[in-house]
This record gives C-alpha cells, structure tokens and sequence, in this order.
C-alpha cells in the first residue's frame, strides 16, 4: 500500500512509490530535472531505471554525482555550475544524506549567489534566504538522516573542515517519495550505520533541552520502531523491516528541529576531519554519549527504555543495549577501530566545542569532557 502524509511536506510513503515519480513531473510541466545523487548509487541498477522510466515519458534528465561523502562547498559549487549550463527546472535528490543536503543546498544556491556560507543559519544567515528556489524533490535510498523531510543541509568547509547549517523554511521538499524498496538493496555495514544514525536522532532529540512535546511523542515512537527493526534488516532485511526503518529514520528528521546533542558534536568532527561515515561516527559514539548524558535525566531514559522494549525500565539499561545492539549489527565498539588515533584528540576536541549541536544537549558539555568521551571511546 503507498499511501499519503502530510507534515506539512508530503510524502508519498510505501513500496514502489517512486513509479509516481514521472506522472509527478508531468502534471507540474517539469521537463528537465537535475538528479543529484552520489558516486555510488549513480552506479547502480535502480538508479538507471529511474532514469531510464523518466526519459521513456519524454523527461530530459541530468545527473550530477560529483559529490564527497561528507559534503563540502565545493560540491554544491560545481552542482550549480551543472544547472547553469543545461537549463533545469527542478532538482531530484535520490540518496542518502549527503545527496540530499548537497541537492538542497543547491536549490539554495540557484537563486542566492552570495558566498554559500553568508547563509549560515548560525550566523543568522538564514534572513538573507528570501529568493524562491526551484521545484525540489526528495528520494531516501537510506534509512538514517532522514535529510528528505528536513529544511536545511550542512555542508562543510573545504579547507578548516568546519560543518556550516544552510537552513529555510523554503529548502522543504515539495514531496517525497519515500520507496522502503529502493533501501533493500543496501549493504549489511551501511544498513547498520544508517539505522544507528536514526537512532541517534531519535534519542538526541528525546533529550534536547528545547522544550516540543510533538516532538518528544515522535522521538518515543522513532524508537520504538527502530528498536524492533534494526536488527532484522541488517540481518535479515524484508520489506516490514525496510518499511520501518525508513520511518523511524523520516521521524528523527522531524523530532530533531527540537536540536540535537552531545553525540552528534562528538561525530560531525570525525567526518569532518578523518571522513567517516557520519551514521558511522554516530554509532560508535552513542553509548559515550548517553551515558554521559544519564546523571540527571534519569526520567528521561526510562521512558526511553520503555520505548526500546527493554524489560525494565531502568536508565542504565539503555547504554547497555546501545553497546548490545552496535555488537549485534557490527558496530565497532572503540573509535580506534574507524582510524581515530591518540594524536587525533586534541584536533576532535577543538572542533567539538564548535560544533553546533551541544549547545542544545540536556546538560553543559565542555571541551574537557569532549576530550575525556573521546579517550573513554578510543
């Protein structure tokens, strides 16, 4: 069943949902779209045949794939270089996080040419977003950054590493297209990296200071899902699993515009400065950072083992499951076995401080407690 919500986004939700995607175009007189996508997933089978059905209904496609795992400027630069020289009307993202915020970035950039970064929602740039921006379209082949129901990117420097938040109301996609069949094909360790990411999300934005109880229920029923999906679609994926994780990944994406916390500012600078994986990052630093987050939110982390299904209620319990499941799905337990390295921590803490998610963690981080959750994690 493919059925309709409305977030306000809307998305079309269920199995073969992106067959839609043609008659879409069609009926808003869309003819030449830039797909933006990534390396890999440019490679493979169904995105040819996205667009390939595309170009049987007459749709005149561009593909830009030039992009880093880790998005940088410089991607976005060249994405809009792409759309200058071959007269597009709208923009595709089909991918996982970092094709999404490199097509939303674009979408930006076509009509705002200042320097990317005068749009730095941290800076207060996002006052200077006052152009419209191009039909914009969003395609998740990942369940974990939930990128296709959000309204920012974050896009990093190319030369200090730093992670910039592009962010308007108006970098919503008009619709998503949210096909769990376009996930079923993706690796074991990626399966897992992603989930863990949604799951971070969910649980971050659980415990954010900013106070959203919609959010909170969302978070709450994020997990819940996850919890009782992870483990079979790394292992054992069928279209139930895929269908819930995509879910619970599009629902930490919504629960997370309450903020974010300590994990995400622990991970974003291993991306950033060593280019890991950012699901990846997340996943390794999670039980360092709930159990750093536990002293005093005790509550919290009952209601959030109750959403596990953890058999008793205890705070406690959730770390412990957090370093179960990563076991389970093959999560590395210490950051030294992802490349991070002694000397490396001193660099990681700096950027840590600066990052822009702890500020809305439950409780103070300092960047002595950067340093000791990296030691505690290498």
């Amino acid at each position: 069943m493919i059925y309709q919500l409305n977030i306000p986004t809307t998305i079309r939700f269920g199995c073969g949902a992106i067959k839609e995607l043609p008659a879409y175009l069609k009926s808003h007189q869309l003819q030449n779209p830039l797909l933006v996508t990534d390396p890999t997933i440019a490679q493979l089978t169904f995105f040819k045949q996205v667009k390939s059905d595309l170009e049987r209904e007459g749709i005149r496609v561009e593909v830009f794939s030039e992009i880093h795992k880790n998005p940088v400027k410089s991607d976005v630069y060249r994405g809009t270089d792409i759309w200058d020289q071959t007269n597009r009307d709208s923009i595709i993202g089909i991918g996982g996080g970092a094709a999404l915020d490199i097509a939303r970035a674009i979408a930006l950039r076509v009509n705002h040419r200042e320097d990317l970064f005068t749009y730095d929602d941290l800076i207060g740039g996002d006052i200077y977003v006052t152009n419209d921006v191009p039909h914009f379209i969003t395609v998740p082949t990942t369940a974990g950054t939930g990128s296709e129901v959000g309204r920012s990117a974050i896009v990093a420097d190319d030369e200090t590493h730093q992670k910039r938040i592009l962010f308007s109301p108006k970098l919503m996609a008009k619709v998503v297209f949210a096909d769990p069949l376009l996930t079923m094909d993706l690796p074991p360790h990626i399966t897992a990296a992603t989930g863990m990411d949604a799951l971070t999300h969910n649980m971050e934005a659980f415990l954010a200071k900013n106070p959203n109880p919609i959010c909170d229920g969302i978070a709450l029923e994020g997990m819940r899902l996850i919890a009782q999906s992870l483990e079979h679609a790394v292992l054992r994926p069928d279209e139930g699993s895929r269908s819930n994780m995509l879910m619970g990944s599009m629902m930490g994406a919504i629960a997370f515009q309450k903020g974010l916390g300590v994990v995400h500012s622990l991970a974003h600078p291993l991306s950033s400065l060593l280019d890991t994986h950012h699901g990846l990052a997340n996943a390794v630093n999670i039980p360092y950072g709930m159990a750093f987050n536990l002293t005093g939110n005790e509550a919290k982390f009952e209601r959030m083992a109750y959403a596990l299904g953890l058999s008793e209620a205890k705070g406690e319990d959730v770390i412990n499951y957090l370093f179960e499941l990563n076991e389970c799905i093959g999560i590395p337990k210490q950051l030294r076995e992802i490349g991070v390295k002694a000397e490396h921590i001193e660099t990681l803490s700096d950027l840590a401080i600066a990052d822009f998610a702890h500020p809305n963690n439950p409780k103070p981080v300092s960047r002595e407690d950067f340093k000791r959750l990296y030691e505690e994690a290498l």
